[in-house]
């Protein structure tokens, strides 16, 4: 049974981290609001870049013409992964969710007989998937949105992707990050980014298509070839905002779980304490009772 010494010291401790968690918590949803604006203003920019490109390329897919970013290599034999996670932890499950898909990806793509690559972004991620896929890392990056991201990260991540590219080293390319949904709700999503996904083309849609007709200037071939790279740039800014939005939220619902925790834990120890105590004033009353009786 621990002493009354021991009691108070660990009530101490608990404390102290009760003060920290709930700083921790505070900084979180400070930095969550920002965050969370820059994900969502960047969603519909986004978004309509990648139907617009999507509604284009649906004319061009398959054509001798079409850019390699659309065409691809013709092959799915070698997947790139661009893994994006945090730097720092206490966080919840938000860089094990990522791990988790991760792994079961690379282990979907290895058993159908594919060569895997990995991009990792963020220290989480890279520490722990080094264990057993190391030997497929090729790039890691740390630091990216220590100050906030900005687009010029996102495009120091997309020329790698792009040299890669071009130098024959993968077929595909998916990014996986989470995507921010509320404080408490993170979704992790997976992504193609190259090719470019061509939406399939439905009845309905394919109707109406062709009673719109539109004359290109520059030429379709030439838009493409100007557009998807940067599509490529504005979707990795994107996924880096989404993810940093989700870490900024998995983090304050951590710390807010963590302060609970850390009250019901002080609540307990401290009627226990009291117990204890009174227990031994009840103890040393007795002796002196029964000290004054014997004489």
């Amino acid at each position: 049974m621990p002493s009354l010494k021991d009691l108070r010291l660990r009530i101490t401790s608990v404390k102290s981290t009760r003060k920290i968690t709930s700083a921790m918590k505070m900084v979180a949803a400070s930095k969550l609001r920002r965050a969370q604006s820059a994900a969502e203003q960047a969603r519909p920019y986004a978004v309509r870049m990648e139907r617009m490109l999507g509604n284009l390329a649906g004319s061009m897919a398959g054509q001798s013409g079409a850019p390699r970013l659309l065409a691809g290599t013709g092959r799915d034999d070698v997947h790139l992964l661009v893994v994006i996670t945090s730097d720092r932890g206490l966080c919840g499950g938000f860089n094990g969710s990522i791990v988790r898909s991760t792994r079961l990806l690379v282990s979907d793509l290895q058993r159908a007989g594919k060569t895997v690559k990995l991009v990792t972004v963020g220290r989480k991620g890279r520490d722990q998937l080094k264990r057993d896929l190391g030997r497929l890392f090729i790039e890691t990056y740390e630091g990216i949105g220590r100050k906030g991201v900005s687009f010029a990260e996102a495009n120091d991540i997309t020329a790698k992707i792009a040299a890669l590219f071009d130098a024959g080293e993968f077929d595909v390319c998916t990014v996986i990050y989470n995507r921010f949904k509320s404080a408490i709700s993170q979704e992790v999503t997976r992504q193609q980014l190259v090719p470019f996904p061509v939406p399939e083309v439905t009845a309905g849609a394919e109707e109406q298509a062709t009673k719109a007709l539109y004359e290109y200037e520059p030429s379709e071939e030439a838009i493409l070839a100007d557009l998807l790279p940067r599509n490529l740039a504005v979707q990795i800014f994107r996924a880096l905002l989404e993810s940093s939005a989700s870490e900024q939220g998995a983090r304050m619902t951590a710390m807010d779980n963590a302060t609970r925790n850390a009250g019901d834990m002080l609540n307990a120890l401290t009627i226990r304490y009291n117990r204890s105590r009174q227990a031994q004033i009840t103890k040393e009353l007795i002796e002196i009772i029964s000290g004054a009786e014997a004489l």
